[in-house]
């Protein structure tokens, strides 16, 4: 089957989000580290094209630098974890980073409950940041189109006689 280009590209734009990630490092009175690093929010990018981090607030305890040029992109086969994470107590966009030369640099972004559990179970460093208000709706239509919950099935109970068959004493 041929595939419309443009509904390809209105799906894109449809369930993809322009963001940007505020990164922050607090300097410490430490003798094995002299700072720590966390994602501290995720806001809309401006879509202006520039993808160069920039320093929004330095002072002598911290300094937080915006990094442009990301999206939140929602998948079908993650619908679940999406709805999970919009459901709870305080839904979140999850940001894994690394360190490159003595910085911290997000690399991704997740809303995906999920993904972001296997982000941390792997090792890799994230934060879970408060989600910004406006996800939320966006998020509920794309669960709403394409979240399914499983059925719960009827559990079945073995009878004595059943018991006796599957090895089962008395």
């Amino acid at each position: 089957m041929a595939h419309n280009p443009a509904m390809v590209e209105a799906t894109k734009t449809l369930w993809e989000w322009p963001a940007a990630v505020i990164m922050e490092r607090a300097a410490l009175v430490n003798r094995w580290v002299d700072a720590t690093w966390e994602a501290r929010g995720v806001v809309r990018d401006s879509g202006d094209g520039d993808v160069a981090a920039r320093v929004i607030l330095h002072n002598a305890q911290r300094t937080q630098t915006l990094y442009p040029g990301f999206a939140i992109r929602l998948h079908r086969d993650e619908a679940e974890g999406y709805y999970y994470n919009m459901t709870s107590p305080q839904p979140r966009v999850f940001v894994l980073w690394r360190m490159e030369n003595d910085v911290a640099r997000p690399k991704f972004l997740s809303v995906s409950y999920h993904e972001g559990s296997r982000w941390l179970d792997s090792g890799d460093s994230v934060d879970g940041v408060p989600l910004p208000a406006e996800l939320l709706p966006w998020m509920a239509e794309f669960v709403a189109s394409y979240y399914r919950p499983e059925e719960k099935k009827p559990r079945k109970y073995a009878s004595n006689k059943d018991k006796g068959r599957m090895g089962h004493s008395g």
